[in-house]
């Protein structure tokens, strides 16, 4: 039940089944319950809360900014200063890098992917580079920061390294690779990105609540300051969520609405199944085998973890290697290696991660067609160098 719980993940559908990965995952908790494999005490220890509540509370914060119109500021700020077309895809890549740093990748992809192309189209530009760079700035630029993406919350979580040094760590390989990104996609795309201006000057509408800006703004200056302290991670992110729910203005069910609560679905579940391995002993046995690759040189280590999260997808990855880290000879630095190298697999297919399938579909709907092979173009390389950027860094460190 569990491995076929986990090739359901991976693919994201079973054959003539209206399922997605969450409730394919549910599916698989519950069967190992009722199959008496996990016992209930053990599911709810299995689930960690910890990662649970802060995804949550992320979510309550990026539903406060998007109602209050922030990424809309930050679209029309691109478009304004967007005067040739390398100058748009930096602005596009280093607004996203950092925005998905910040914030969780997802939410800047499904905010900023219709902006970019209504910017892209009416400027008479190719959507598709654009799309391309911005997708794997928001995978690179998550790399930075336990909020930036799903799997680095795990990471965050389990390990207990605090956010100043996790982001001391990895942020410089997350700049570098940004520059990265931005190089070999003007280098693939040389007529695109040939010398040249924007015949006008492009506007975009500003659509903000002010009140509502200044309070998210406010709110999430003083969790990253709680951050930066030392404080619980978890802890701080819900009490800038619980400030933003105490308000005359906006109602709460306006922002439930915008919580993908399916996703949090997902991650109970996918505890419950990962963490069975454990109970059955299938995990040390695992180890055991990957014993030499783990524990060798930090290149392999990360080499397995690319593909495991090719395989598996990358949140599934983590989880599977969550109970063999603390036996490492040096468990931070695999936590660090394990957050770079999952999150950067990602950009290497479009099917790599659900940020690039969600540029893909919003792309669809608006009649672009971001294809296979031209992401691959581009996404191998960008992935290739990223990764050799992130290992190289930490290697050093």
């Amino acid at each position: 039940m569990v491995f076929a719980t986990l090739v359901g993940v991976a693919v994201g559908r079973y054959p003539a089944l209206r399922m997605n990965r969450a409730t394919i995952a549910f599916v698989g908790a519950v069967m190992l319950l009722l199959g008496g494999v996990v016992h209930r005490g053990d599911a709810w220890r299995l689930i960690d809360w910890d990662t649970i509540a802060l995804l949550f509370a992320m979510m309550v914060i990026n539903a406060n900014f998007r109602i209050s119109g922030f990424f809309h500021l930050v679209g029309a700020w691109v478009a304004r200063h967007a005067a040739t077309p390398r100058r748009l895809l930096a602005l596009i890549i280093f607004s996203g890098g950092l925005l998905s740093a910040l914030f969780l990748n997802d939410t800047i992809v499904l905010m900023f992917t219709p902006l970019v192309l209504d910017m892209t189209l009416a400027l008479g530009c190719n959507p598709v580079p654009y799309l391309i760079g911005l997708v794997c700035a928001a995978n690179i630029g998550s790399v930075a920061t336990i909020t930036g993406n799903p799997q680095n919350m795990i990471v965050g979580v389990a390990s207990g390294i605090p956010f100043a040094r996790f982001t001391a760590s990895l942020a410089p390989a997350a700049i570098a690779g940004l520059g990265v990104a931005w190089l070999v996609i003007v280098m693939l795309h040389r007529r695109e990105f040939a010398p040249g201006r924007f015949p006008s000057e492009f506007r975009m509408p500003e659509r903000q609540y002010r009140p509502l800006l200044r309070k998210s703004l406010l709110a999430a200056g003083a969790m990253l300051v709680a951050f930066l302290a030392g404080a619980p991670i978890s802890v701080s992110a819900l009490g800038a969520a619980a400030v933003l729910l105490v308000t005359r203005r906006l109602k709460p069910a306006r922002v439930f609405r915008e919580i993908d609560w399916s996703l949090l679905v997902f991650f109970a579940s996918l505890f419950v199944v990962t963490g069975s391995l454990q109970v059955v002993g299938l995990s040390d046995r695992m180890f055991a085998v990957a014993r030499p690759w783990v524990e060798g040189r930090l290149p392999a280590f990360c080499a397995v973890a690319v593909v495991l999260s090719n395989v598996v997808s990358n949140v599934p990855a983590v989880m599977l290697f969550r109970p063999i880290i603390p036996g490492l000879p040096d468990p931070e630095s695999a936590w660090l290696a394990l957050a770079a190298s999952t999150t950067l697999a990602g950009n290497l297919t479009l099917l790599g991660s659900v940020a690039n399938l969600i540029v893909a579909e919003i792309a669809r709907a608006r009649g672009v067609h971001l294809g296979f092979v031209a992401y691959l173009r581009a996404g191998a390389p960008i992935t290739l160098a990223t990764l050799a950027i992130a290992i190289l860094w930490l290697a050093l460190a």
